[in-house]
């Protein structure tokens, strides 16, 4: 196999060694794998993926792969990939594979053409940059594909609006609505990572420190519970009133981002949207803040607004730590180049989390090659019951049992005669 773009393929080795102990905390993937094998429920499928090119999703792409896809595979963010990953997966997996780690803009976008050279059945997607790629600039692709999974919130934001405008020319599963998902993946994934991020980057001692969190979507609890779990006191900014009034009762202290410049030492944000800090932000911020992001995209920090207020180029002071010395003389820091913190310093989710979110991935492309020629083009939820058997497998595979309804019980729920 000639046609795929890594850093160093000497890598695979030890990526192949990550691979596979990221795999042993996979058990429903792993169950998946061995289904796929069997039954090949994708034979004949062409697959562009873009997504973190990590050592779970290789495990899921190996997945796709038993079950008789053609797969290719290229980063859906410049600094997420795994070189030892990628090096991995085209040397024993014989998977192409376009991404590098700290690749810049045009060579991004160079590697999500190679991936769209594919012709694909299914894009599979995590921030709907192939989507949106096909959609714009190779049209004359749509007319092969089926359909396309999305991983994560921003990405499903941007295909409900394609679908909401009418330019959404084909089919696609939400597997970030699939509550086996978002309800782990974002909350105990994210919480986690990011926290690991953030330490791995600076070193810094979260105990005492004031950590404020700017959104408490799925994401955002996971974040502002792990930072109070290590001692920080953490203050989350919100726009919903009923998510501020959810923190609140959770014992978090709120107030608007402005406030919050002000006394904070640690900013996260996870909302998915522009400019959440901004430039009358950094110009209260205390010297020495810390600034950084678990949102899909490196918006969420002006950026150039931190760059015009400096003087000269920033300081990289540590590894994924770029220090911006104010035309006042403070210091601010911007961690991981404002892009997912957790993915740019440390290692992205946990293996065991990102189980049941691959496990939908994988599901989701089996139902979209079963189903998509008679959907409508818009965005689908994977069915309640295929959430549930993902939870059940997983439960089983931890060792946990759980009750389950008698005859009696299930005649009671389904009756309406019966009250007090």
């Amino acid at each position: 196999m000639s046609d795929y773009h890594i850093s160093d393929a000497s890598l695979a080795p030890g990526g192949k060694l990550r691979i596979d102990w990221a795999e042993e905390e996979m058990p429903v993937l792993r169950q998946l794998k061995a289904r796929f094998e069997k039954e090949q429920p994708l034979k004949g499928m062409r697959i562009s993926a873009c997504l973190h090119v990590t050592t779970e999703t290789a495990n899921l792409m190996a997945t796709l792969q038993a079950g008789g896809a053609d797969v290719v595979i290229c980063a859906s963010n410049p600094l997420s990939t795994q070189d030892d990953v990628a090096a991995s997966l085209v040397v024993n997996y014989e998977i192409p594979v376009y991404a590098i780690k700290g690749e810049d803009k045009t060579t991004y976008f160079s590697h999500i053409e190679a991936a769209l050279n594919h012709k694909p059945h299914l894009t599979m997607d995590d921030g709907a940059d192939l989507v949106s790629e096909l959609h714009k600039n190779r049209r004359e692709l749509l007319e092969h594909v089926v359909g396309g999974t999305e991983e994560t919130t921003t990405g499903v934001i941007r295909l409900r609006a394609m679908a909401a405008d009418k330019a959404l020319m084909f089919p696609v599963v939400a597997v970030n609505d699939s509550a086996t998902k978002h309800m782990f993946d974002n909350r105990y994934g994210t919480g986690q990572s990011t926290i690991d991020g953030i330490v791995r980057a600076t070193n810094i001692l979260l105990a005492g420190r004031t950590v404020v969190v700017a959104g408490y979507g799925w994401c955002g609890r996971g974040i502002a519970n792990r930072a109070r779990g290590m001692g920080a006191q953490v203050v989350v900014t919100e726009i919903d009133p009923i998510k501020a009034l959810e923190a609140l009762m959770d014992g978090f202290t709120i107030m608007p981002m402005e406030a919050a410049a002000r006394i904070g030492d640690i900013f996260v944000t996870a909302t998915g949207d522009v400019n959440v800090i901004d430039k009358h932000h950094f110009e209260v911020m205390k010297n020495g803040a810390l600034v950084s992001n678990s949102g899909h995209f490196n918006v969420e920090i002006n950026i150039p607004a931190l760059e015009q207020m400096s003087q000269g180029k920033p300081k990289q002071v540590r590894p994924f730590v770029d220090q911006f010395l104010l035309k006042d003389g403070r210091k601010i820091n911007l961690l991981g180049e404002g892009r997912l913190i957790n993915l740019a310093a440390a290692e992205g989710h946990p293996a065991s989390v990102m189980d049941m979110s691959f496990a939908n991935q994988a599901l989701g492309a089996e139902f979209i090659f079963k189903n998509g020629k008679s959907l409508e083009k818009r965005v689908y939820a994977l069915p309640e019951s295929v959430d549930r058997e993902i939870a059940r497998l997983k439960l089983a595979a931890m060792g946990v049992k759980i009750d389950t309804l008698t005859a009696e019980q299930e005649a009671y729920l389904n009756q309406w005669q019966e009250g007090t």
